[in-house]
């Protein structure tokens, strides 16, 4: 898996240099800016910081595993610690639910040092199931995509350090490489864009490609996010979440190769980088 990592790394190096990994942030801070985008959320873990979600049902939102696990302990986050506040600007937002259940990739492996093996951003996804529905009039959930190609352009909605108040949106970013189940992007994410979803369009709407997992800088200093193939990943989830099945959670204090960032914000934003 280090190898795939490693190879992963080198071709988005090569290709980086085509692409505008640094394009530009839209800020979203106004309800009329945030249309077709109440979806996206802030996802605030007490006592954890926050990461960003996505609606893909009417009570599910999809987010990072890494996110609803305690730094220390490697424990699963209590649900009713976890509060998804939908198109989320300045206080404010569309549609705002605690969180009556969590699952995540009974694959994924937290640590108690604040590092998991590269492997990991394969299974780095989690379900959170809100105490009641969302409606499509306050936000219309995304659909999962399954096809993409190396070079199609994707976007990507995340909160962030520095911008934790409101959505920014990177409108045209490219995936650079795809395979053995990971996504690479020339995207512009930081603390607090883990669980960020990343969008493909599909006919006249955008449908959720990936979720940001981890990032790292290429030669020329530009960002890359890494990400995973959901489709699989998200059925398995819902299976789960519908039947009530808990897998066990495995924590792992061994050696490993990506951290997550414990560089404290003023916003206490949770994210993971490539050492």
């Amino acid at each position: 898996m280090k190898t795939i990592l490693r190879i992963l790394c080198l071709f988005s190096m090569a290709l980086a240099s085509q692409a505008s990994a640094e394009e530009t942030l839209r800020a979203l801070k106004s309800r009329g800016e945030l249309i077709g985008w109440e979806a996206v959320g802030r996802v605030d873990l007490r006592g954890e910081g926050y990461c960003t979600g996505a609606l893909i049902a009417s009570d599910l939102v999809l987010t990072a595993a890494h996110c609803v696990f305690e730094r220390k302990t490697g424990k699963l986050l209590d649900a009713g610690s976890i509060r998804f506040n939908a198109g989320y600007v300045s206080g404010a937002s569309f549609a705002a639910r605690g969180v009556n259940r969590v699952v995540a990739n009974a694959r994924y492996v937290p640590s108690r040092d604040g590092k998991i093996s590269g492997n990991m951003m394969l299974h780095d996804v989690a379900l959170l199931r809100l105490d009641s529905p969302i409606s499509p009039s306050e936000a219309n959930p995304f659909a999962i995509y399954s096809d993409p190609r190396p070079g199609e352009k994707v976007s990507v909605l995340s909160y962030g350090r520095g911008r934790s108040e409101h959505l920014s949106w990177q409108r045209d970013c490219g995936l650079l490489s795809r395979g053995r189940g990971l996504m690479t992007f020339d995207c512009n994410v930081t603390y607090g864009s883990s669980g960020a979803p990343v969008f493909a369009r599909y006919g006249d709407r955008v449908r959720i490609l990936s979720l940001v997992s981890a990032m790292d800088k290429d030669a020329q200093g530009q960002t890359i996010a890494f990400g995973m193939e959901l489709p699989a990943v998200v059925a398995e989830l819902k299976r789960r979440m519908r039947t009530g099945d808990a897998a066990p959670v495995r924590v792992n204090s061994g050696a490993k190769r990506i951290k997550i960032g414990t560089r404290k914000s003023t916003t206490g934003a949770k994210f993971i980088r490539v050492d």
